[in-house]
This record gives structure tokens, C-alpha cells and sequence, in this order.
């Protein structure tokens, strides 16, 4: 078999139906839209929605919640990720780990609202973390390992 003999299954690709060409074509005059009348016309998009008068589904549902605009948004990193980079040796466990340490060492992308510390994984090095937020299974790991981990205040709290 040759590249330019490769060719889709019968069916793979349908073309697509042009609309109001003619007679002929079996989709000509009206179009599909059936006659007349304000849905066979351009530009109606609301018709849809509107329930003659009454109260819409979309106003009868109750409305909960809130989302905060400018919420705080934090870079997740898991315990077990810092083990495996300390092992790699991506990590200095010597030094203090923070937002700049991570991202330099290729655990975070980029920091946003700063750093959230969880506790799923194991870790066995000492480390020195300073961090936005932490879970409580993630300090008591971090703690367990003769480390120690500071919260600091992140950025747009």
C-alpha cells in the first residue's frame, strides 16, 4: 500500500447539503424553512425561548449560588508530586520550596494565585515549604517527615 493510495471508507465523508440552489437540488426555493411565516425568515433566533407570554422556564427555576468573579484561583500540588521531584533531583530539599522553586524545577507551569499544598502521596524528604494554602493531611505529612510548611497570604486574597 502507497500514501497515495490510502482513501476514506465509503460514507466516512458526507458533503454537505447546499441549501437553495435551485430546484433541482431537492433543498431549492423555500429552502428547508418550509412557507412563509416568521420562523422561514432570516435572523429569528428568540422564537424558541419565547412561551407566549408566559412566565419562561428558564425564570420559573430557582436560582442558587454565587460565583465569585475574582475569586482566588491556586496551582494544585500533591506531596507524593514534591517526593518525585526530590527524587529526581528537580528538587533541593535543602532549600526553601516556594512558588519560584517549583515552577523553575517544572512542577508548576505558572503561579496564579499561588501554591495549594494536598496530602495525597507519600513524602519522605525534610522539606522547608512556604505556600498559599494547605490541607491538613498535607502539613501532617510534610510534619511527619521532619518538615515544616508556612502559609503566606496569596496573591488576590
Amino acid at each position: 500500500m502507497k500514501l497515495n493510495q490510502l482513501s476514506d471508507n465509503k460514507g466516512a465523508r458526507k458533503a454537505r447539503i447546499r441549501v437553495g440552489r435551485g430546484i433541482g437540488s431537492g433543498k431549492g426555493k423555500t429552502g428547508g424553512r418550509g412557507v412563509k411565516g416568521q420562523k422561514s425568515r432570516s435572523g429569528v433566533s428568540g422564537i424558541r425561548q419565547y412561551e407566549g407570554g408566559q412566565m419562561p422556564l428558564y425564570m420559573r427555576l430557582p436560582k442558587r449560588g454565587f460565583n465569585k468573579p475574582n475569586r482566588a484561583q491556586f496551582v494544585e500540588v500533591n506531596v507524593g508530586r514534591l517526593q518525585a521531584a526530590v527524587d529526581a533531583g528537580k528538587l533541593d530539599a535543602g532549600k526553601k520550596i516556594d512558588v519560584e522553586a517549583l515552577v523553575e524545577a517544572g512542577i508548576v507551569r505558572r503561579a496564579k494565585g499561588g501554591v495549594r499544598l494536598l496530602g495525597v502521596g507519600e513524602l519522605k524528604s525534610k522539606l522547608d515549604l512556604v505556600v498559599a494554602h494547605a490541607s491538613a493531611g498535607a502539613k501532617a505529612a510534610v510534619e511527619k517527615a521532619g518538615g515544616s510548611v508556612t502559609v503566606e497570604q496569596a496573591k488576590g486574597e
